[in-house]
């Protein structure tokens, strides 16, 4: 049962309303860092801890794959990696600072669920496995702040591959690590941790997901999800699950973390759609990181020849929540 805060679940029509404003963070839990800006940092500083080099570090930059688009203008890495959202650190934009503290060596992912053998592998093991593609693409937030960048890593299908899943699986399910001493937001349980999300499988055997290991031809900064982390860029970016350390494929649609919190907001597909507005703020028009300006937000966010098709025998479902 969820216990409302006054703090915590509702935005202002200050913050979530206006279409001429940006809106901010949304935090459905507590109002604390609603409003903040992105940093304006040095470009010297780079949202990185330098003092561990990266095993991976020799597999970038990986080649660009066009097939996809190539969308512009690219966002400045110094912005896609200090204006971040990732909850298990904090609820303002700036928590890169605290993602440093993350160890992303050793690192393991464990499958299970409906698989032919459940196992465990090491993220270097899985890297060893995998041809690694740079692929430029959209993303939008479901807060109307997007950006445009290019990812390295390879695709979703090549790692239900890896996992051999039965053939009754329906869904793919992905989970985020769970370590409360670092990642203090993960002490609070009114939050139904670890994060969690899934993909059907045929979403998940599309062309267009990508599973990102490395960002702007380095491995993957931890405030963006190091060391792996689902990209799903027609869907709004809170499906985008970061340090992923489970997957188990299951026959039962997953409940999704922001669904367990408030559903009728944030469902289960979420796929980006300029036309169904969010139930407090519109969803017509997007900010781009780094820019003062709106600019029409796209079906699909730009990708509807590659998905729409996924969702023809779906139509009965809330598809744009």
């Amino acid at each position: 049962m969820l216990i409302k805060r006054t703090r915590g679940w509702e935005l202002s029509e200050r913050l979530a309303t206006p279409e001429n404003s940006y809106l901010q963070r949304r935090d459905l839990v507590r109002a604390m860092g609603l409003g903040a800006a992105a940093l304006a940092l040095p470009s010297a500083v780079v949202a990185q801890d330098k003092t561990a080099p990266d095993p991976s570090a020799g597999l970038y930059p990986a080649k660009r794959n066009d097939k996809y688009g190539v969308p512009t203008p690219m966002t400045a890495e110094r912005q896609a990696t200090t204006y971040n959202n990732f909850y298990e650190f904090g609820t303002d934009k700036s928590i890169w600072r605290d993602a440093q503290k993350l160890d992303v060596r050793p690192w393991t992912i464990k499958v299970g669920g409906m698989v032919e053998k459940p196992f465990e592998i090491g993220i270097d093991d899985l890297l060893a496995k995998m041809q690694l593609e740079e692929r430029v693409y959209r993303h939008r937030c479901v807060e109307t702040w997007s950006m445009i960048v290019p990812w390295s890593g390879f695709p979703v299908r090549s790692l239900v591959e890896v996992c051999k899943p039965l053939g009754s699986a329906k869904y793919i399910v992905m989970k985020t690590l769970s370590k409360p001493s670092v990642m203090r937001e993960q002490r609070d349980l009114l939050y139904p941790w670890p994060y969690t999300e899934g993909l059907a499988i045929d979403e998940a055997m599309n062309d267009l997901a990508f599973i990102a290991t490395g960002l702007y031809g380095k491995p993957i900064p931890k405030q963006n999800g190091a060391p792996l982390r689902l990209v799903a860029p027609w869907k709004y970016g809170f499906k985008n699950v970061k340090s992923i350390v489970s997957i188990d494929f299951t026959d039962k649609r997953p409940v999704s973390f922001w669904e367990k919190l408030q559903s009728s907001e944030y469902g289960f597909w979420a796929n980006v759609n300029p036309a169904v507005p969010h139930p407090r703020w519109s969803q017509a028009t997007e900010k781009p990181l780094g820019s003062d300006a709106r600019i029409p937000t796209l079906l699909y966010n730009g990708y509807a020849e590659f998905v729409s098709g996924l969702y023809t025998d779906r139509k009965a479902e809330k598809l744009f929540i």
